[in-house]
Protein backbone atom coordinates (compact mmCIF):
# COMPACT_ATOMS: atom_id res chain seq x y z
CA UNK A 1 0.00 0.00 0.00
CA UNK A 2 1.30 3.48 -0.91
CA UNK A 3 2.41 6.10 1.58
CA UNK A 4 0.42 8.79 -0.21
CA UNK A 5 0.85 11.50 2.43
CA UNK A 6 4.37 10.82 3.68
CA UNK A 7 6.11 13.35 1.42
CA UNK A 8 5.45 16.71 -0.20
CA UNK A 9 5.41 16.75 -3.99
CA UNK A 10 8.96 18.14 -4.19
CA UNK A 11 10.21 15.55 -1.69
CA UNK A 12 8.47 12.83 -3.66
CA UNK A 13 10.04 14.03 -6.93
CA UNK A 14 13.49 13.92 -5.35
CA UNK A 15 12.85 10.49 -3.80
CA UNK A 16 11.66 9.03 -7.10
CA UNK A 17 14.52 10.50 -9.13
CA UNK A 18 17.12 9.35 -6.61
CA UNK A 19 15.79 5.78 -6.56
CA UNK A 20 15.19 5.79 -10.31
CA UNK A 21 18.73 6.91 -11.00
CA UNK A 22 20.11 4.33 -8.57
CA UNK A 23 18.17 1.57 -10.31
CA UNK A 24 19.09 2.83 -13.78
CA UNK A 25 22.77 2.85 -12.82
CA UNK A 26 22.42 -0.73 -11.61
CA UNK A 27 20.40 -2.37 -14.39
CA UNK A 28 20.52 -0.02 -17.40
CA UNK A 29 17.66 1.33 -19.48
CA UNK A 30 16.67 -2.00 -21.07
CA UNK A 31 15.87 -3.53 -17.66
CA UNK A 32 14.71 -0.33 -15.95
CA UNK A 33 11.23 -0.54 -14.40
CA UNK A 34 9.17 2.37 -13.12
CA UNK A 35 7.08 -0.18 -11.25
CA UNK A 36 10.20 -1.40 -9.41
CA UNK A 37 11.11 2.19 -8.53
CA UNK A 38 7.65 2.71 -7.05
CA UNK A 39 7.87 -0.55 -5.13
CA UNK A 40 11.30 0.30 -3.70
CA UNK A 41 10.09 3.62 -2.29
CA UNK A 42 6.76 2.26 -1.06
CA UNK A 43 4.45 4.10 -3.44
CA UNK A 44 2.17 2.92 -6.24
CA UNK A 45 3.07 3.19 -9.91
CA UNK A 46 0.14 5.59 -10.19
CA UNK A 47 1.90 7.97 -7.82
CA UNK A 48 4.96 8.07 -10.07
CA UNK A 49 2.81 8.87 -13.07
CA UNK A 50 0.85 11.47 -11.10
CA UNK A 51 4.15 13.18 -10.29
CA UNK A 52 5.87 12.87 -13.69
CA UNK A 53 2.93 12.42 -16.05
CA UNK A 54 4.34 9.43 -17.92
CA UNK A 55 7.26 7.05 -18.24
CA UNK A 56 8.89 9.62 -20.53
CA UNK A 57 8.47 12.31 -17.90
CA UNK A 58 10.13 10.08 -15.33
CA UNK A 59 13.03 9.26 -17.64
CA UNK A 60 13.52 12.92 -18.53
CA UNK A 61 13.73 13.78 -14.83
CA UNK A 62 16.25 11.01 -14.17
CA UNK A 63 18.36 11.88 -17.22
CA UNK A 64 18.20 15.57 -16.31
CA UNK A 65 19.68 14.70 -12.92
CA UNK A 66 22.50 12.81 -14.64
CA UNK A 67 23.19 15.78 -16.92
CA UNK A 68 23.26 18.12 -13.92
CA UNK A 69 25.69 15.86 -12.06
CA UNK A 70 27.84 15.60 -15.19
CA UNK A 71 28.05 19.38 -15.59
CA UNK A 72 28.94 19.70 -11.90
CA UNK A 73 31.65 17.05 -12.30
CA UNK A 74 33.21 18.91 -15.22
CA UNK A 75 33.08 22.23 -13.36
CA UNK A 76 34.74 20.66 -10.32
CA UNK A 77 37.49 19.15 -12.43
CA UNK A 78 38.06 22.44 -14.27
CA UNK A 79 38.15 24.38 -10.99
CA UNK A 80 41.07 22.20 -9.90
CA UNK A 81 42.70 22.19 -13.32
CA UNK A 82 46.15 23.37 -14.26
CA UNK A 83 46.82 25.22 -17.48
CA UNK A 84 45.71 22.45 -19.85
CA UNK A 85 41.98 22.86 -19.36
CA UNK A 86 41.13 21.14 -22.65
CA UNK A 87 42.83 17.96 -21.41
CA UNK A 88 40.97 18.31 -18.11
CA UNK A 89 37.68 18.67 -19.99
CA UNK A 90 38.27 15.58 -22.15
CA UNK A 91 39.44 13.50 -19.20
CA UNK A 92 36.51 14.72 -17.10
CA UNK A 93 34.11 13.66 -19.86
CA UNK A 94 35.59 10.17 -19.88
CA UNK A 95 35.65 9.95 -16.10
CA UNK A 96 31.98 10.71 -15.74
CA UNK A 97 31.02 8.27 -18.50
CA UNK A 98 33.16 5.44 -17.13
CA UNK A 99 32.09 6.08 -13.52
CA UNK A 100 28.37 6.16 -14.48
CA UNK A 101 28.16 3.97 -17.59
CA UNK A 102 24.54 2.83 -17.50
CA UNK A 103 23.08 6.15 -16.35
CA UNK A 104 25.30 8.01 -18.86
CA UNK A 105 24.32 5.89 -21.85
CA UNK A 106 20.63 6.12 -20.87
CA UNK A 107 20.75 9.82 -21.76
CA UNK A 108 21.29 8.76 -25.37
CA UNK A 109 19.28 5.51 -25.38
CA UNK A 110 16.01 7.01 -24.17
CA UNK A 111 13.77 8.54 -26.86
CA UNK A 112 10.38 10.10 -26.28
CA UNK A 113 7.50 7.83 -27.25
CA UNK A 114 6.05 10.45 -29.59
CA UNK A 115 9.39 10.98 -31.31
CA UNK A 116 9.28 14.67 -30.48
CA UNK A 117 11.87 17.00 -29.03
CA UNK A 118 12.62 17.13 -25.32
CA UNK A 119 10.84 19.92 -23.43
CA UNK A 120 12.47 23.32 -23.07
CA UNK A 121 13.42 22.79 -19.43
CA UNK A 122 15.33 19.62 -20.33
CA UNK A 123 17.02 21.29 -23.30
CA UNK A 124 18.14 24.10 -20.96
CA UNK A 125 19.89 21.55 -18.72
CA UNK A 126 21.59 19.96 -21.72
CA UNK A 127 22.57 23.44 -22.94
CA UNK A 128 24.16 24.17 -19.57
CA UNK A 129 26.40 21.13 -19.99
CA UNK A 130 27.26 22.18 -23.53
CA UNK A 131 27.97 25.65 -22.19
CA UNK A 132 30.84 24.24 -20.10
CA UNK A 133 32.42 22.92 -23.30
CA UNK A 134 31.74 26.08 -25.30
CA UNK A 135 33.31 28.20 -22.56
CA UNK A 136 36.55 26.21 -22.68
CA UNK A 137 36.69 26.28 -26.48
CA UNK A 138 36.05 30.03 -26.43
CA UNK A 139 38.99 30.50 -24.06
CA UNK A 140 41.40 28.90 -26.54
CA UNK A 141 39.74 30.45 -29.63
CA UNK A 142 38.89 33.97 -28.43
CA UNK A 143 38.48 35.36 -31.96
CA UNK A 144 35.90 32.78 -33.05
CA UNK A 145 32.31 33.79 -33.71
CA UNK A 146 29.72 32.42 -31.24
CA UNK A 147 27.95 30.30 -33.87
CA UNK A 148 31.25 28.82 -35.02
CA UNK A 149 32.22 28.07 -31.41
CA UNK A 150 28.95 26.24 -30.78
CA UNK A 151 29.29 24.23 -34.00
CA UNK A 152 32.87 23.28 -33.14
CA UNK A 153 31.91 22.38 -29.56
CA UNK A 154 29.17 20.08 -30.82
CA UNK A 155 31.60 18.33 -33.16
CA UNK A 156 34.20 17.96 -30.43
CA UNK A 157 31.61 16.54 -28.03
CA UNK A 158 30.58 14.06 -30.75
CA UNK A 159 34.21 13.06 -31.21
CA UNK A 160 34.85 12.52 -27.50
CA UNK A 161 31.46 10.85 -27.11
CA UNK A 162 32.28 8.36 -29.83
CA UNK A 163 35.56 7.52 -28.15
CA UNK A 164 33.69 7.03 -24.85
CA UNK A 165 31.11 4.73 -26.41
CA UNK A 166 33.82 2.67 -28.11
CA UNK A 167 35.60 2.44 -24.77
CA UNK A 168 32.54 1.42 -22.76
CA UNK A 169 31.49 -1.18 -25.31
CA UNK A 170 35.09 -2.45 -25.54
CA UNK A 171 35.17 -1.76 -29.27
CA UNK A 172 38.55 -0.06 -28.96
CA UNK A 173 39.95 -3.16 -27.26
CA UNK A 174 38.98 -5.22 -30.29
CA UNK A 175 40.56 -2.62 -32.58
CA UNK A 176 43.81 -2.50 -30.64
CA UNK A 177 43.43 1.06 -29.30
CA UNK A 178 45.04 1.07 -25.86
CA UNK A 179 44.79 4.79 -25.02
CA UNK A 180 41.32 6.03 -26.04
CA UNK A 181 41.40 9.12 -23.83
CA UNK A 182 44.69 10.21 -25.38
CA UNK A 183 43.31 9.46 -28.86
CA UNK A 184 40.23 11.58 -28.19
CA UNK A 185 42.36 14.41 -26.82
CA UNK A 186 44.59 14.29 -29.90
CA UNK A 187 41.55 14.58 -32.20
CA UNK A 188 40.25 17.52 -30.14
CA UNK A 189 43.61 19.30 -30.29
CA UNK A 190 43.79 18.74 -34.06
CA UNK A 191 40.32 20.25 -34.54
CA UNK A 192 41.16 23.27 -32.39
CA UNK A 193 44.44 23.78 -34.29
CA UNK A 194 42.57 23.60 -37.58
CA UNK A 195 40.05 26.17 -36.33
CA UNK A 196 42.92 28.49 -35.38
CA UNK A 197 44.52 28.10 -38.82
Amino acid sequence: MGRRSDHSRSELEALIVTEGRRQLAEVGLARFSARDVAKRIGYSIGTLYNVFGSYDGLMLAINARTLTLWAAHLRERLAASGEDRIATLVRGYFEFATDNPKAWIAIYEHHLADGGAAPDWYQAIAADLMGVVVGEIAAVLPEAEPDALLALARSLVATVHGHCVFTLYMTFSMLGETAPVDAALTRVREAIAAARG
